[in-house]
């Protein structure tokens, strides 16, 4: 017998954004870097954090009620903490911190996405290029404080999946390795610390340089993670035994995701690996909703970009040369398309 239909899954989702609104307030807010310190009242919270007696309760409760926080006790006297999931990729200090982007959705996506019927109808970006022509990335890196969030926000996005790439992956065989588009150095880092015997170059252009230096010399690996300034549209990529490219290629038209792919496979060595990093949508179409709407993201925030099946990975590596190709799950939504020259 069919079950009768229910409206409960279109209002969650229709109405998702009440949740993900508190979630990205409480992030905005240092909730939980706050509840870090320790467990706190509502009292107490109110007042760390400037909340408005008239709020404060129900969007502590709510937090609870959505699995953020944990409260010991009921009324005036009951205390609020982080659960375990929010102590280590919700406290800004954690080293798993995933904050970073959401506090990028919050600042700017969420605004952005509220055009996403504009988008549907004209194809065209709905975020900073619309108020100064400039695409999305040259004002990123035209303001320093803009720069930096973006970086944490994708080190936030990319921090499980480099960690489980260098576990996951075979890396034996090779000896160098390039991330092309690396931001933080974040990918390099987690297989250098891995994979002792690996040499890696993060190359990205020269505003985020720096912030790579600084964010590799704390890692403690300075002597076998360089960094390098290459505009990977003007110049080819340095040789190297495998080609990384952590949410790198979804930025782009099929064109200009093409280039780089030929670009990857000039700068390998017979049976080299080129390994893009997305979230590789399933070949149905019909499972992974987050790289779908990733996909989606990349219509609201670029003139051409879009994510990809496995099959397309594999149909686009195919025409320019390389001959075994698979697609390796890591963490979440998110893939490795690796590809073999």
């Amino acid at each position: 017998m069919l079950d009768a239909p229910n409206p409960g899954h279109i209002m969650q989702v229709g109405l998702g954004f009440w949740a993900s609104k508190v979630l990205l307030s409480a992030v905005e807010l240092d909730l939980f870097t706050k509840l870090a310190e320790g467990s706190c009242t509502l009292a107490q919270l109110s007042s760390a954090l400037g909340l408005h007696p008239r709020a404060s309760r129900d969007f502590l409760d709510a937090l609870v009620a959505l699995g953020f926080l944990g409260r010991d006790g009921d009324g005036p006297g009951a205390r609020y903490s982080n659960t375990a999931d929010a102590a280590m990729f919700l406290d800004s200090r954690s080293p798993a911190f995933v904050g970073g982007l959401l506090k990028m959705a919050n600042g700017r996506l969420y605004e952005n996405w509220a055009h996403l019927t504009e988008a549907l109808r004209t194809g065209l970006p709905q975020n900073e290029i619309k108020q100064t022509g400039k695409p999305v990335f040259e004002a990123i890196y035209s303001s320093p404080e803009a720069l930096e969030g973006f970086m944490r926000a994708m080190a936030g996005i990319s921090v499980g999946p480099s960690m489980a790439l260098a576990e996951k992956f075979d890396f034996s065989p090779y000896r160098t390795m390039i991330d092309a588009g690396g931001a933080t150095g974040l990918l390099s880092i987690c297989v250098a610390k891995r994979h002792p015997h690996i040499g890696a170059i993060t190359i990205d252009l020269p505003a985020v340089e720096p912030i790579a230096k600084r964010t590799i010399a704390a890692a403690g690996l300075a002597d076998r993670v360089k960094t390098a300034s290459v505009d990977v549209f003007a110049e080819p990529l340095p040789k190297a035994d495998v080609v990384a490219m952590g949410q790198l290629l979804h930025d782009w038209d099929l064109p200009q995701k093409m280039h780089l792919i030929r670009s990857a496979y000039d700068a390998l060595p017979v049976g080299g690996a080129f390994i893009a990093v997305d979230n590789i949508i399933d070949d149905a179409r019909r499972e992974n909703a987050f790289g779908l709407l990733m996909s989606l993201n990349m219509l609201i925030e670029t003139p051409g970009g879009f994510d990809y099946s496995g099959a397309d990975f594999a149909r686009w590596c195919r025409e320019v040369g390389f001959k075994s190709i698979e697609v390796m799950p890591l963490a979440g939504p998110t893939s490795a398309a690796i590809a073999i020259k």
